[in-house]
Parts: C-alpha cells; sequence; structure tokens
C-alpha cells in the first residue's frame, strides 16, 4: 500500500484543524491556505471525511468544520480509508499479490495503532505556532446615513428656465 497524496492531504488538514478547534469551527479555506492544497480538492475530502462522521460542518458566517469525534478516537486508519477509493487494489493476477495483500494489511493495522491526538501532540511537542483565536464575527451593521451632496444646480425644468431668465 502506498500513502497516495490524497490520503497525505487528508491527514496534513485533519491535523491542522484538530490544532486549531479550540477557537470554534476552522473554515476549509483557511486550511487550504495553511496547507497549500486547491480549496475544491479539500472540499471533496471533507466531503468524504464527513460521510465516515470523522468531522463536522457548521454553515453559515463564523462556519466551517470541527472534528467529529474526539481526536484520540480518531485513527490514521480511519482517515486513510475514509478518503481512499480502493485500498490495497493490486493487479488481478499479480505474482506477488498476496505478499502486497498482506503487507497492506500489516501497514493498516500499524496506521489504526496511531491516533490523531498522538499525531497533534507531536506536532504541539515539536512547537509549531498554532493561533486559536476564534474568528471574527461578521456583524450585521445598519447602513450609514446617506448624505445627499449639496449643489447648486437647479433641480428641474421651472427651476433651470428662472436661472436662464435672471
Amino acid at each position: 500500500m502506498r500513502m497516495s497524496t490524497k490520503s497525505r492531504f487528508a491527514v496534513n488538514a485533519m491535523i491542522d484543524l484538530g490544532l486549531r478547534e479550540a477557537g470554534g469551527p476552522v473554515p476549509l479555506a483557511a486550511i487550504a491556505g495553511r496547507q497549500q492544497i486547491s480549496l475544491s480538492y479539500l472540499e471533496q475530502l471533507f466531503s468524504r471525511l464527513r460521510r465516515a462522521g470523522l468531522v463536522e460542518s457548521t454553515r453559515g458566517p463564523g462556519g466551517g468544520y470541527t472534528l467529529g469525534r474526539r481526536a484520540d478516537a480518531i485513527s490514521l486508519e480511519d482517515i486513510v480509508v475514509a478518503v481512499e477509493d480502493e485500498l490495497g487494489a493490486a493487479a488481478s493476477g499479480a505474482p506477488a499479490q498476496d505478499l502486497w495483500s498482506s503487507l497492506d494489511a500489516v501497514m493498516l493495522r500499524h496506521m489504526a495503532t496511531i491516533s490523531l491526538h498522538h499525531l497533534l501532540e507531536e506536532q504541539r511537542a515539536k512547537g509549531v505556532a498554532v493561533d486559536v483565536k476564534p474568528v471574527a464575527r461578521r456583524g450585521i451593521l445598519p447602513k450609514p446615513p446617506v448624505q445627499q451632496p449639496r449643489t447648486r444646480a437647479p433641480n428641474s425644468v421651472f427651476a433651470f428656465a428662472r436661472s436662464l431668465a435672471d
């Protein structure tokens, strides 16, 4: 089994989310910017993660994503299985298919032992700077009063005619 780019992006995005969710829902655009991942690609990954129950979404202003379960209840295997189309799909009839299948199983068993919480703690131990300020919510402000421009121009045909007569 090879860790695909899709799996790597999903794991990195989940770590990013886990580090910052204390400040409230994390917008995908913010994760995409920090991880340098296309927003549309990240939306596809998070759709799969949401279906697997690994993340929850909040709509509207101030919305974004939070973890769907506690970080210690999410394994690396959960993330990879959620985003991959076909795990361990070896070419049928390949001479070493049994070998690859058993190696895939070993790798998945190992991934099951690594929790997202463990990955988050590793990042914190490395001193990764995390800004967990809540995202500023946009409120609805009243429109400022419109000030009419003051002009000396006539405001009607009749006033215009009077101004010409003067």
